[in-house]
């Protein structure tokens, strides 16, 4: 028996698909979620000695459950890989298991560049911390989770030839830091890690809350505050069965002092939503994707993109450009079923796509939304089952900025010897060089024509001292009207970030956190 398999069968855990009678909770700190946000959240509140209950809608994997296998890895994500924006125009991939999007995410690990915390004190009015307030709380989780650069050799072929042709035309480009420990090099970062190399949180600040007395329900799916005087009184919550979908029938209550919602963007504000915490109509608006667009680059030797490190190099060459959108270059791995939902085409134009799979790359042009005023993210709302909802509009600034992406795509691709290029388009265009740049031009950029996916959510929850124009204060990202209730996630950010959100939103809950477990 693994050590998390002996903590996920302690009696500090509990299984709310197990439960045979109704559960009435309580503690001094009940977290909802446990990802990023949450798991950093509790962890230091309970080595604080606070008593803190965290809860999780998902089940309760360990690296027993990692078969390595695409389908087996769909219940670690919400609505299993199938979470698309309302138009089904963005695919969004967001985990949903103790450890949240940490335990599928492909350890990129970038501090929050200070000229973005700079342009939140300017035009967010932020202005609870400083650049320098985080810094020891990045060094702090750095040490925790194994947080190291990659080196250049240690690169895949899939993230050399990102690598390689920004050297070749002179951009800006580097590698990467990761948060692992003995990594082997699998390549299998999103469908669980079977090797626990990955330093998620699924097995470092999860399982230090509960070695410091913090007890965790999980398949446990908060529905509801109810708030009255100013405050959150009590929550109510479904446990759900061994599938994570179905409701058993069996509910739950907490009562707390206070509660911190860590559900993400997207599940956070629909929290609140269903609460009728709704902000004057800000609950949910200004949430920011990344969004994202690829291009396959096929080359004469293997790439096998599936082994290695997902993500190992990194170019910032383009994050600013005057008035335009920016965007950053990253590659993504290739699997068969991912590949295979990807690819545009049909029966034997697609089944010849499919035998190309050892031979391409694919680089990624990631969109940095949030700092134009025409371009101000999408709006979470509720279906009339009361699961979340997201609105994302794209506008003419993004499509400009993806068009001019795909031809810097197709140049770094060829500068590293790619003989093909292929857009993701329906249907897909093939570029022989760089004299075919222009021929991007032609295909169409709008929903459904170009598949724009996000791995990284940001916003709906935006943190500022204006409470006209922010969800929770900067100071303590507690809420401006409910004295009791906090939001420490990534849904805090007033735009996106211009890198992998991971470590901004560890930094930013331990230092949150940490003023936090000074108070009783």
């Amino acid at each position: 028996m693994t050590l998390l398999t002996q903590i996920r069968s302690s009696k500090s855990v509990t299984d709310g698909a197990a439960q045979t009678a109704d559960l009435a909770l309580s503690a001094d700190v009940c977290v909802i979620g446990t990802g990023a946000g949450g798991a950093v959240t509790a962890a230091t509140l309970a080595e604080a000695g606070h008593d803190v209950l965290m809860l999780e809608e998902g089940g309760y994997y360990t690296s027993d459950d990692f078969t390595a296998r695409e389908r087996d890895a769909t219940k670690l994500y919400q609505e299993g890989m199938q979470r698309t924006t309302a138009d089904l125009g963005i695919t969004i991939l967001q985990g949903r298991a103790v450890g949240g999007t940490t335990v599928v995410n492909w350890t990129t690990s970038f501090r929050t560049p200070e000229d973005v915390v700079a342009h939140w004190k300017e035009k967010h009015h932020v202005g609870g911390f400083a650049y320098a307030d985080l810094v020891p709380h990045w060094d702090w989780i750095e040490r925790r989770l194994g947080i190291a650069k990659v080196d250049v050799d240690a690169m895949n072929p899939n993230n050399r030839t990102l690598y390689d042709g920004c050297k070749a035309l002179e951009w800006q480009v580097d590698t990467l830091r990761r948060n692992v420990h003995k990594c082997v090099q699998l390549g299998m970062c999103s469908l669980g890690c079977p090797m626990n190399a990955k330093r998620s949180m699924l097995v470092t600040l999860v399982p230090d809350a509960i070695d410091a007395g913090a007890r965790l329900v999980f398949r446990a799916r908060a529905d509801r505050f109810e708030t009255a005087g100013g405050e959150v009184g009590l929550l109510r919550g479904t446990l759900l069965d061994a599938s994570g979908r179905t409701p058993t029938g069996k509910t739950f209550t907490v009562k707390a002092k206070r509660f911190v919602v860590s559900g993400g963007a997207i599940n956070s504000p629909a929290l609140l939503l269903r609460s009728g915490i709704d902000d004057g109509g800000r609950m949910g608006r200004r949430t920011f994707l990344h969004p994202v667009i690829g291009s396959g680059g096929l080359y004469s030797e293997p790439i096998r993109s599936y082994t290695g490190a997902p993500q190992s190099a990194a170019s910032h060459h383009f994050a600013h450009r005057d008035d335009e959108v920016g965007f950053f270059l990253e590659v993504a791995p290739w699997y068969p079923v991912t590949t295979g939902t990807a690819l545009a085409g049909f029966g034997k134009e697609h089944f010849d796509g499919m035998k190309k799979l050892e031979n391409l790359a694919l680089h990624l042009a990631i969109a940095i939304d949030g700092f134009h005023d025409d371009v101000d993210g999408g709006t979470v709302s509720l279906r009339p089952s009361g699961m979340p909802l997201l609105t994302y509009p794209i506008p003419d600034r993004l499509w400009r900025a993806f068009r001019f992406a795909q031809k810097r795509l197709a140049e770094v691709q060829f500068a590293s010897g790619a003989k093909t290029v292929l857009t993701l388009h329906d249907p897909p265009l093939a570029l022989a060089s760089v004299r075919d740049l222009d021929r991007v031009d032609s295909r169409p950029y709008e929903v459904g024509r170009l598949p724009v996916f996000t791995a990284h959510q940001m916003g709906g929850c935006a943190m500022g001292d204006d409470a006209q124009t922010s969800i929770v204060r900067s100071e303590d990202l507690r809420h401006h009207t409910l004295t009791n209730l906090h939001v420490i996630d990534g849904s805090v950010f007033p735009t996106s970030l211009g890198v992998n959100p991971q470590e901004s939103i560890y930094g930013l809950s331990r230092l949150m956190a940490t003023r936090l477990a000074q108070r009783k």
